[in-house]
């Protein structure tokens, strides 16, 4: 337990630049009690007291704001920042060295029964208010975008964005673990800009072509 304890802080301090000494993690970090009192109910689950481990879970999400059902698998490492309306569900398994943020949930779509929830590799970062539904695998090294919703599988080193997510990046280079949720590819925008590009050339062309005048007689006729 204490070696799992002083991984946890250990991991605080690595990734969370605002966390300045080993007591302010242990006394201000929500992750670190979630965690904490996950293990214990976890270890209860799996010994078939279920009511008990359910409350212990129950009792941390009101201390906390995390809410992890006890059955969930949780690999070494696991930072949850801020941690505030997170959900991981029963069938949830999460690797190593995963950062997850605030408002993330990791659920099932209600249409599924016995492995209902998502697996998530090793080396993954899921953005703030992230949804991922459904027991498919996120592979290792993936980074899920804020507020994507993600309903199918996602292969290693992938980057996914939007709703529903899409793949915007795949099979970049291994990173380890990824805290960087702005510079994310946006297809959208892009396509946008290039269509303004678009747009300038052509009105451009027509005023080389047709004179400022005679565009604005088109369009004053025009019937918009």
């Amino acid at each position: 337990m204490f070696d799992n304890l002083r991984a946890d802080v250990k991991t605080v301090l690595e990734r969370d630049p605002a966390a300045k000494s080993k007591m302010e993690v242990l006394l201000c970090y929500p992750s670190v009690k979630a965690l904490l009192y996950h293990r214990m109910a976890h270890k209860l689950y799996r010994g078939g007291h279920t009511t008990l481990a359910r409350w212990i879970s129950q009792h941390s999400r009101h201390v906390t704001g995390i809410e992890i059902h006890p059955g969930a698998c949780i690999g070494k490492r696991l930072f949850i920042d801020h941690g505030n309306g997170v959900v991981i569900g029963e069938t949830a398994q999460i690797g190593d060295d995963v950062t997850i943020y605030q408002g993330v949930t990791l659920g099932g779509t209600g249409k599924d029964i016995g492995k209902r929830h998502p697996t998530i590799g090793n080396c993954v970062t899921i953005g703030a208010g992230a949804k991922i539904l459904g027991p498919f695998r996120v592979g290792d090294g993936s980074k899920i975008g804020a507020s994507a919703v993600v309903l199918k599988e996602v292969p290693p080193n992938c980057t996914v964005v939007g709703n529903p997510g899409r793949i915007v990046r795949r099979k970049g280079e291994p990173k380890g673990v990824d805290l960087d949720q702005v510079h994310l590819p946006d297809p959208i925008k892009a396509h946008i800009l290039a269509l303004e590009e678009r747009v300038s050339e052509l009105e451009e062309a027509m005023h080389k072509n047709f004179g400022t005048h005679v565009i604005k007689e088109e369009l004053d006729h025009a019937d918009l």
